[in-house]
């Protein structure tokens, strides 16, 4: 980029795959699938914001086996027919310039609840809809969701093969990234917490168990199940927001420094989702200091999320090295094209817009 121009809209390269810009969509759930399959609302939903000039597009928390969905609406990956509609929705997104990543995820105690339409309630196992939750502990999540099965070390394992599977259908979908949801209270951040990992075997007690079944998925994928060119990234919730006894930012800086070391690429930071209860301070840009503070003593690349709205405020989190990507959720659910108004607002001129929308921009814009 040129001298003066905006730093939102500079590359990022990350092993082998640069990203146009640094503003990117984070991973949000659809609820509109029928048994993990991707449909046309996800091609014209993700495909829209690729064409809006996001440089990375995050697919939605994508269940690696049937009980690790949320909803019985989520996205799945647990079968190789999964593969050919999120194909179609790579080769979209990369043929408009963006690049197509998918969070991989089991929603663990959380799971076998309702579309947020319908209540987002717990869907009792009884029910045509509900199935039996798995966790670290049989502790639930919150009063009226039904205690879950305490997940055997056979098991463990099982859950671990899943996600190494749900890596190489990806990478022949066509996805260039993986993200590991180990954040907001599912399953892997249910081991990480030791308000609901009250385990006495080697995945529960001490930190350095705790993190065990997070660092067994990373070496899992690092071992041959994801290319080692491509980028792996980890989403954490960096605290349960407890003043003591939960998870906090002080573990989530030590366990950063371990993923690092086994070879992931960027720690994307968010928060909270494990505790019901949690007093959560809420405000523009509240995980940003969570990244900042990652980056600075973990030493590993940050994406910073949380009630970022405004390219000015976007603009001042990687100017003052806060972390190195922008990830936009309800933004960009309101406008698929909130980087053409951010980069208008920014002076930046980009090369990528469709030729078929060049008459609606200024020519100031076009570079």
């Amino acid at each position: 980029m040129p001298s003066g121009e905006p730093l939102l809209f500079s590359p990022l390269t990350l092993r082998s795959v640069t990203l146009r810009n640094r503003i990117g969509m984070s991973p949000m759930c659809q609820y509109s699938c029928v048994d993990g399959f991707a449909n046309d609302w996800h091609l014209v939903h993700l495909g829209s914001r690729a064409v809006g000039g996001a440089g990375l597009i995050i697919v939605e928390a994508t269940a690696v086996e049937p009980r690790g969905r949320i909803t019985p609406g989520d996205l799945g990956l647990w079968d190789d027919r999964h593969i050919e509609k999120l194909s179609t929705i790579t080769q979209v997104i990369s043929g408009h310039g963006a690049v197509p990543a998918i969070q991989l995820g089991h929603a663990g105690r959380k799971a076998s609840t309702e579309r947020p339409w319908k209540g987002g309630g717990p869907i009792a196992p009884s029910q045509p809809e509900g199935w039996q939750t798995v966790a670290p502990s049989p502790i639930p999540f919150a009063e009226g969701y039904p205690p879950p099965k305490e997940l055997t070390k056979d098991e463990i394992r099982g859950i671990i093969q899943a996600f190494a599977d749900a890596a190489r259908r990806a990478y022949k979908a066509g996805f260039k990234i993986i993200e590991v949801h180990a954040a907001h209270g599912y399953l892997i951040h249910e081991f990480l917490s030791p308000v609901s990992n009250q385990r006495s075997d080697e995945y529960g007690g001490s930190f350095e168990n705790r993190i065990r079944f997070l660092v067994e998925i990373v070496e899992a994928l690092r071992g041959g199940a994801w290319p080692d060119e491509l980028p792996l990234f980890v989403r954490l919730s960096a605290t349960d927001w407890l003043p003591q006894g939960g998870w906090d930012i002080e573990q989530s800086v030590e366990l950063a420094k371990v993923l690092k070391e086994k070879g992931v690429d960027l720690i994307d930071t968010s928060s909270g989702g494990n505790v019901a209860s949690a007093p959560i301070p809420v405000g523009p840009g509240y995980h940003v200091p969570l990244a900042e503070r990652i980056r600075k003593d973990a030493g590993i690349a940050t994406s910073a999320v949380g009630l970022i709205t405004a390219p000015e405020q976007a603009e001042e989190i990687l100017l003052n090295g806060r972390a190195d990507l922008v990830l936009l959720g309800r933004e960009l659910l309101r406008d698929p094209y909130w980087p053409l108004r951010a980069a208008q607002a920014l002076g930046a001129k980009l090369p990528y817009w469709p030729v078929q929308y060049h008459r609606a921009l200024p020519p100031s814009m076009l570079s």
